[in-house]
């Protein structure tokens, strides 16, 4: 919002207020970043990718082939990318009607592939690690002929970047042979809707002063296609919309490398002077006189004249005791020992080869500080960034083009006949980590249903076809070899029996089988005729009042034979054949237990009751007697008499 001032300047100037206003909020940024206070500065802020690379990119170049050149750990994680990502070779092979042809053309060829005497692969991985140092490549396709006996006229050959004359540049139809409407950046022309039209290479090296080489700086047009057939590959990482060209892997750690070489250069010019004992002494040298100053005659003042201008006094003797003239100052040099410098570089490192997209294992060998699960983590990381440079860089920018020039060329030549075809590639396999772990882990997934085997070959790099049919062709070399059998013996510890008479093995273990199935036959007969002998007979069995537990006489149990269920025996070709279980089913009893014993009667003699009439009276008296002891006893009569009448008569 203004301010008072700003009105007062807007009622004179009202665009003067306006742009102090917005300078003013320009200046409270929501990213403390982009605040005016902070002093770094862009180079080349918003310039476009081929402004940046036109500026930087030959002094990049030069600076990352001379650490890779110099520098062990950076030379390492190169080998390592390369080893990764293209290894012992991105392959493919064609399908469709003529697949057959073109494949075995395409192995007869792969050996000569190379203008420069390189094979196919060999090729593919040199051509990968020029792009990863330098940032880019080319590949120009050399048609040969007949008379060269080639089994294909073709070859390609690999230019570094350096054949690509980059000062070539101009407006649109401002260069000599540049048809209207094209434009030429950095030796590159383009046509009017961006496809590359040419290119602009010198007929040597740049740099090559062998037999005169490089001494001719120039460069002619090099159309891009010819009869609708590409003539080079140019091949490189695209980082930025709308680039052309590419920078190398190794820009965001050049400086970083440098630095970290010197302060390795300045530690071990430390550690040189801290393994040596320096003395320093101020005194006459004429008084220091020694075995190696001393001579006979007028040599004596000459040697005496070349220690005091080289101030060596000689060496220090082991273990022993010196004396020196008087008025010598001795003076010894301690360098101090520093600790800092094995975490120091190694976290450089660290920082240096994951910019290059390896681990710090990989580059340097060192395993100290890892373990299997630091180890597994980390390469399954950088395992996602080989897959990116596999199948976003090279296949679709080297091989998948190499492939097409390849078929085109087999086609015009009459190698194979004009069909539709089509291409499958096949990077290399992934080694496992923890090879246990990892294989029952797909094999849980595909049996769960949560993978198909095709995605795990996939996923490993190898095309599920092509182990398949290798599969079948095995088995079927195996079968007819009769060493199948054997295979599945020393696999699993049995042997596969497809047919009585198809080997010996089979037939012997058919006979061991049915020799086992007699002997199980014979045991369930014995046990049917044991059964049957069960007498079946009804027993009494006398139960007594208040018992609690019945006592069931031996045989005296109806049992009743049931069905007898043998499963058939899986006859199975072993040495020792697996013992068969026969399981016999019999049905349980049922037992009858009757209480048919009746209670013994039980006599109980008869009472008399002694009945008083109702007319008799019963009296009891006391008697008291003394017997012939002297002792009194007390004893009580009971009278029985018809009472008596109260009034009238009787």
């Amino acid at each position: 919002m203004a301010n008072p001032l700003d009105r007062l300047i807007g009622f004179f100037s009202p665009g003067t207020e306006y742009r102090r206003v917005i300078d003013r909020f320009r200046v409270k940024r929501a990213y403390e970043a982009a605040s005016p206070r902070d002093t770094w500065k862009p180079r080349r802020g918003g310039a476009s990718a081929q402004s940046d690379h036109l500026a930087d990119a030959a002094t990049l170049r030069n600076k990352a082939r001379a650490l890779v050149q110099n520098v062990p750990y950076v030379e390492t994680a190169i080998g390592q990318l390369v080893a990764n990502v293209v290894g012992t070779g991105i392959g493919w092979r064609y399908t469709g009607p003529q697949a057959d042809r073109l494949n075995a053309l395409l192995a007869k060829w792969s050996p000569s592939a190379g203008a420069d005497g390189e094979a196919l692969q060999g090729l593919v991985a040199l051509a990968y690690r020029a792009m990863e140092i330098d940032g880019e490549v080319l590949l120009r396709v050399r048609p040969r002929r007949p008379s060269d006996n080639l089994p294909l006229p073709l070859q390609f050959q690999l230019l570094e970047i350096d054949w690509l004359d980059t000062s070539k540049n101009s407006g649109v139809g401002n260069l000599d042979g540049t048809p209207a409407g094209n434009v030429v950046v950095e030796g590159i022309e383009f046509d009017q809707i961006g496809r590359v039209a040419a290119y602009y290479l010198f007929d040597q090296h740049p740099g090559d002063v062998t037999l005169g080489r490089g001494m001719r700086n120039k460069s002619s047009r090099v159309p891009a296609y010819i009869d609708g057939q590409m003539t080079v590959v140019h091949l490189f990482e695209r980082k930025r919309p709308g680039q052309t060209r590419g920078i190398t892997r190794l820009a965001p750690i050049i400086a970083r490398a440098r630095d970290t070489q010197l302060y390795e250069d300045a530690h071990l010019a430390r550690k040189n002077l801290e393994a040596r004992l320096s003395v320093l002494a101020s005194g006459d040298a004429s008084e220091l006189a020694n075995d190696y100053q001393t001579s006979t005659g007028a040599d004596v003042a000459a040697n005496t004249a070349t220690a005091r201008a080289t101030g060596d006094l000689g060496e220090l003797s082991s273990g022993g005791i010196t004396e020196l003239p008087a008025g010598t100052t001795v003076t010894f040099v301690d360098p101090k020992v520093t600790g800092d410098f094995v975490p120091y570089i190694s976290l450089q490192i660290h920082i240096i080869v994951a910019a290059l997209g390896v681990t710090y294992e990989m580059a340097t060998g060192i395993l100290t500080d890892a373990n299997f699960s630091s180890a597994r983590t980390g390469m399954l990381n950088v395992r996602r960034g080989f897959q990116h440079s596999q199948w976003n860089v090279v296949i679709p920018g080297l091989c998948a083009k190499m492939a097409d020039i390849f078929a085109q060329t087999a086609i015009l030549s009459g190698k194979v006949s004009d069909a539709p075809y089509g291409v499958e590639f096949d990077p290399p396999e992934w080694d496992y980590v923890n090879p246990d772990q990892e294989v029952n882990a797909d094999l849980k997934e595909i049996s769960g249903g949560l993978a198909s085997i095709s995605g795990k070959l996939r996923a490993r790099g190898a095309n599920p076809d092509v182990v398949f049919k290798e599969l079948e062709d095995d088995f079927k070399k195996l079968k007819a070899n009769g060493v199948l059998d054997t295979l599945f013996f020393l696999q699993k510890g049995t042997l596969s029996v497809k047919d009585g008479a198809q080997a010996q093995t089979d037939a012997s273990a058919a006979q061991r089988a049915e020799a086992t199935l007699d002997g199980i036959t014979q045991i369930v007969r014995s046990q049917d005729q044991r059964l049957a002998n069960i007498e079946s007979r009804d027993i009494e069995v006398t139960v007594n009042q208040g018992d609690t537990n019945v006592t069931v006489p031996e045989r005296s149990v109806t049992v009743e034979a049931g069905d007898v269920n043998v499963a058939p025996p899986t006859v199975v070709n072993e040495v020792n054949p697996t013992p068969v279980t026969t399981e016999v089913r019999v049905e349980a009893p049922n037992v009858t237990v009757t209480n048919d014993v009746k209670p013994t009667p039980v006599t109980v003699e008869n009472r008399t009751d002694v009945h008083v009439p109702e007319q008799m009276e019963r009296t009891i008296e006391s008697e008291t007697t003394r017997g012939t002891d002297g002792v009194m006893r007390t004893r009580s009569v009971e009278t029985l008499a018809k009472p008596k009448k109260r009034g009238g008569s009787a």
